[in-house]
């Protein structure tokens, strides 16, 4: 798919939607629609309708896929502790996933995980199911960190918080039972830039760096006029007005916005990062820019794995109990992260 800007459109976004391929929720694969059905049924307000407080209340898919299962999810063999870490601004909400039946006595792998939500919403709870499936299908210690939101605390604190996640792991290594030089970051949307910032600032600060990074539909650019944007523009269960709401929520303007730690699409220095794997979807108004980091990150050097799996929309990737192409995607991030670990 391309991932060229589209310009000049903004008086005809529905008619170019219209002739790019219809309403894209019609692509939807027949498991995934079923996960959507059942979170329309609860009726969520729309989020860019909403106050941030009302926002973060809204049912999200984790909570329509427990309706699904009737609350008959299995810790899948993946026991969890909650922590709080040191942040630049007061404690860190944590939990700290740990899969049972690795082997006893040896030093195991570390993911640092971060949600998404666009810097406003998400949550621990409402992105378990990431890190829980990282943790059993890995064998590592998953560290799921949470981070000031907006728009009580804007841009840049999320990044800080993110990072000093990311210290506190590597400097923790040892009493958590992980290997701190067999170490990676992962996210989702929002928490997928805030992994690349992190493997940047690493860089930057000669301090540890993640060995991989896992990059689940990355917000990396934030040029509301790329292709999927414009297809995706009434997609559930995100659109793209949702997408600016998030944006005039976490940042102070437009300006800061155009921060190169957002735009990370437009960077040159991007040498140096680790190899990355990058899932994106295809019914996701994030998708174009994935795929434009994506030929970002080659260009500068960047061993890159990219898959954007077709029928699926954003927040696919937790709903493996339900949804088939969740778990192909969860087996391809597994098998690379596996084969970092290992080198």
């Amino acid at each position: 798919m391309s991932s060229v800007h589209v310009r000049g459109f903004a008086a005809n976004e529905s008619s170019y939607a219209k002739t790019h391929g219809g309403n894209p929720m019609a692509r939807v694969d027949a498991d995934m629609k079923h996960v959507l059905d059942v979170l329309a049924t609860m009726e969520p307000k729309p989020i860019e309708l909403c106050s941030a407080a009302e926002a973060r209340a809204q049912p999200t898919l984790a909570t329509a896929l427990s309706r699904i299962l009737k609350d008959g999810t299995s810790d899948q063999g993946v026991s969890m502790e909650l922590r709080l870490l040191p942040g630049p601004a007061g404690d860190i909400r944590a939990r700290v996933y740990t899969p049972r039946l690795s082997e006893a006595g040896s030093r195991r792998p570390l993911i640092l995980y971060l949600h998404g939500g666009g810097w406003v919403m998400g949550d621990l709870d409402s992105y378990d199911a990431t890190p829980r499936a990282l943790a059993r299908r890995t064998g590592a210690i998953v560290v799921s960190a949470h981070y000031r939101q907006a728009p009580e605390f804007r841009f840049p604190a999320a990044h800080e918080d993110s990072f000093a996640a990311w210290r506190w792991m590597i400097e923790n290594a040892e009493t958590l039972g992980g290997d701190a030089s067999r170490a990676a970051a992962a996210g989702e949307g929002a928490g997928a830039n805030m992994a690349v910032n992190i493997a940047l600032r690493a860089r930057d600060e000669e301090v540890t760096q993640p060995l991989h990074l896992v990059l689940i539909s990355p917000i990396a650019g934030g040029e509301l006029m790329l292709p999927s944007y414009i297809e995706n523009m009434e997609s559930r269960p995100l659109n793209t007005a949702m997408v600016r709401w998030f944006m005039r929520k976490a940042f102070r303007g437009k300006d800061t916005a155009k921060d190169p730690r957002i735009r990370l699409i437009e960077r040159a220095d991007l040498g140096g990062l680790p190899p990355a794997t990058l899932i994106l979807a295809e019914i996701d108004p994030l998708r174009s820019e994935g795929e434009a980091l994506a030929d970002t990150l080659r260009r500068s050097g960047v061993w890159v794995d990219c898959t954007t799996y077709e029928g699926v929309t954003h927040q696919f990737f937790g709903l493996a109990q339900i949804v088939n192409k969740s778990m192909f995607a969860q087996a391809q991030v597994a098998k690379n992260l596996m084969g970092a670990f290992e080198r």
